[in-house]
């Protein structure tokens, strides 16, 4: 059985960096996609990044594009997410998830592996 761990969250300041890993046990995540995804108390999850296998296809929400940066790691089980200019409303608890298809999804309903998240905390 596959396990995704989430680990690099944290609490920072208004506009200070974090990146987060997702790491996959026991198989090499490079065929297939893996999306990032948050929620918020109270909240939906919703949808962050997503990268696709081979990397062909990278997506993001509008909400942080251009501050978030979604790659694979050198090392073949992993994925990052760099998040830079943070906000207080980026602040949510953030899962990795993966598509052994290979796609780049948006939507939470179509992966087929989760982690448990690791909680970001953005202070203003």
């Amino acid at each position: 059985q596959v396990q995704l761990v989430e680990s690099g969250g944290g609490s920072v300041q208004a506009g200070g960096s974090l990146r987060l890993s997702c790491v996959a046990s026991g198989r090499t995540l490079s065929d297939w996609g893996v999306g990032w995804f948050r929620q918020a108390p109270g909240k939906e999850r919703e949808f962050v990044a997503a990268i696709s296998w081979g990397s062909a296809n990278i997506y993001y929400s509008d909400s942080v594009k251009a501050r978030f940066t979604i790659s694979r790691g050198t090392i073949k089980n992993t994925v990052l997410l760099e998040m830079n200019s943070l906000k207080p409303e980026d602040t949510a608890v953030y899962y990795c998830a993966a598509d052994t298809a290979g796609w780049a999804r948006d939507r939470a309903g179509e992966y087929d592996y989760w982690g448990r998240g690791t909680q970001v905390t953005v202070s203003s």
